[in-house]
């Protein structure tokens, strides 16, 4: 089955899906890219590992569950003597904010001459737009992209979470940020809504080298088809995260044209 969307399709987002989608992006870029570039450039998938707490669980007072104070008077307050002896409790089950290894992969084009990174392609996850720990860790390594003489390609296709800071930023669900290091600091943002496909972005390379073309979209469904997302999605449920209120009856609208009946 193909992508029933024109665009970006809203379920590929789901927490328990969007890592396969992920990373099934990163190396279909890769693999798109790559006789477009060689010999004179060639694509390596890296990784970003570091330590994270999970978004579910609080950060509270470990093992306190429903703890209730009250204020009471000198009169309330009974003798010593008449203290009861301390009763046996029954544990109650909890959960301890555990880090936890995040493995985050990301796109490197390096010049075969030199070893020279020249563009770096990030496409974002949950984890760098909410997760306090994650979003760190990858704004830390865009600062340092940013201020360094490689070109930076930001592809942010998740409705949910904050944006990355970009000066002058359309307001969108979806953004795609070119930054060429010979031109910062202007950059190229492609904004775009659920309703519109998904932009063809230039890859940036050395200075007077011709910039390749990937068609994203293309990627994306083609991804789509063959690991057969189709079947991991129910298209009976509303997607998660959850739809805006404009979008819930153009995304009906177009499951019922794909016989796919959703009550969003």
């Amino acid at each position: 089955m193909d992508n029933p969307f024109p665009g970006m399709n809203p379920y590929l987002e789901h927490p328990q899906l969007w890592h396969q989608v992920h990373n099934r992006l990163i190396v279909a870029i890769a693999d798109d890219l790559t006789p477009q570039v060689a010999p004179r450039y060639r694509v390596a998938i890296e990784e970003r590992v570091y330590q994270s707490i999970d978004d579910s669980l609080s950060v509270g007072l470990v093992g306190i569950a429903d703890v209730a104070l009250t204020r009471r008077s000198a009169g309330d307050i009974e003798p010593s003597s008449q203290i009861a002896p301390a009763s046996k409790k029954t544990p109650i089950p909890v959960q301890v904010p555990v880090p936890q290894e995040v493995v985050e992969r990301f796109l490197e084009v390096r010049s075969t001459q030199t070893g020279e990174v020249v563009c770096v392609i990030e496409i974002l996850s949950p984890k760098n737009k909410r997760n306090k720990d994650g979003r760190a860790a990858y704004i830390s390594k865009r600062q340092k992209i940013l201020g360094s003489s490689t070109s930076l390609v930001e592809i942010d296709l998740l409705r949910e979470g904050e944006p990355m800071p970009i000066l002058g930023a359309a307001d969108s669900l979806y953004r795609i940020l070119i930054s060429r290091a010979s031109h910062r600091p202007i950059a190229d943002l492609y904004a775009f809504e659920l309703q519109d496909p998904i932009p063809a972005i230039p890859i940036p390379l050395l200075v007077h080298d011709p910039e390749p073309v990937v068609n994203l979209q293309r990627i994306l469904n083609d991804v789509y088809r063959r690991a057969r997302f189709d079947l991991a999605i129910d298209y009976t449920q509303p997607p998660k995260p959850a739809l805006r209120p404009e979008d819930e009856a153009w995304v009906r609208e177009i499951l019922q044209q794909a016989d796919l009946e959703n009550p969003v």
